[in-house]
């Protein structure tokens, strides 16, 4: 592994920000400001909006965390930026005020939400991280996103996320393709990052033993964490801290 890619060993990396439902909802700028100040990396998730802004945002409508029931790509900046995340005061970000907040004091995980069409979401995303100075990786279940990475950034550290898609709405040819990463041939990843339930399956074993670079998502809690360690190089965790794992948690002091 080389020193650029070392921190996605080294860090522990938490699941859209150090989040707690009562006072930092997920990927908001209380969730990474408390990341921070644990030292933990941060996985988000970013969109584009219908006028072309970069929003830090996991799901693809609204409803869940805001109660306003439509989509992202339906929206403009001016309709998302006064909605607040569940019972808080906090708000949606843009990821250029995510990028200035961290401002390289922990490194990110960015997944590019991408089903569509990709261009413009990757080209907006990377003229912002062009000028950011900290470490920073960008990752996507869309093999043709992260190839565009490669393919127009190729300097980005670029991941291939995957699982068995299993509640995804997508034909059987492709979930095969994806959960096999046969199309990693597209998006040239520099690691793979698997959904930990199924770091057994015969794609993970073969990549494992070909040498890749291979993380885990999401461990929620200690026993999950540890257990997903024994097959990869790092786990995103939430809803822990992992720090404080004692002994008999994850085996070591």
């Amino acid at each position: 592994m080389t020193e650029e890619l070392s921190w996605l060993k080294d860090t522990y990396i938490t699941h859209r920000g150090y989040h707690s439902p009562e006072k930092a909802p997920e990927n908001s700028m209380a969730a990474f400001t408390r990341a921070v100040e644990e030292g933990f990396g941060i996985e988000l998730d970013i969109h584009l909006t219908k006028d072309q802004q970069v929003v830090v945002f996991h799901d693809d409508d609204l409803e869940r965390m805001t109660g306003y029931t439509k989509k992202i790509t339906d929206c403009t900046w001016g309709e998302i930026r006064s909605l607040t995340l569940l019972n808080t005061q906090e708000k949606i970000p843009l990821l250029k005020e995510v990028l200035y907040l961290i401002d390289g004091r922990v490194p990110l995980l960015i997944e590019i939400k991408n089903r569509g069409k990709v261009g413009k979401l990757e080209e907006k995303t990377d003229e912002l991280l062009r000028g950011y100075k900290g470490e920073f990786a960008i990752q996507s279940f869309n093999p043709y996103s992260v190839g565009w990475f490669k393919e127009h950034s190729p300097e980005i550290i670029r991941g291939q996320l995957s699982g068995v898609f299993k509640e995804e709405n997508l034909p059987m040819y492709k979930k095969f393709l994806l959960k096999n990463l046969l199309m990693n041939h597209v998006s040239k990843p520099h690691f793979i990052n698997y959904d930990i339930d199924y770091l057994s399956k015969i794609p993970v074993r073969i990549h494992r033993k070909k040498g890749s670079i291979l993380l885990g998502y999401t461990a929620k809690d200690p026993q999950a964490y540890q257990q997903a360690l024994e097959k990869t190089i790092n786990v995103v965790f939430e809803g822990f801290n992992p720090k404080e794992l004692t002994k008999d948690d994850s085996g070591t002091e």
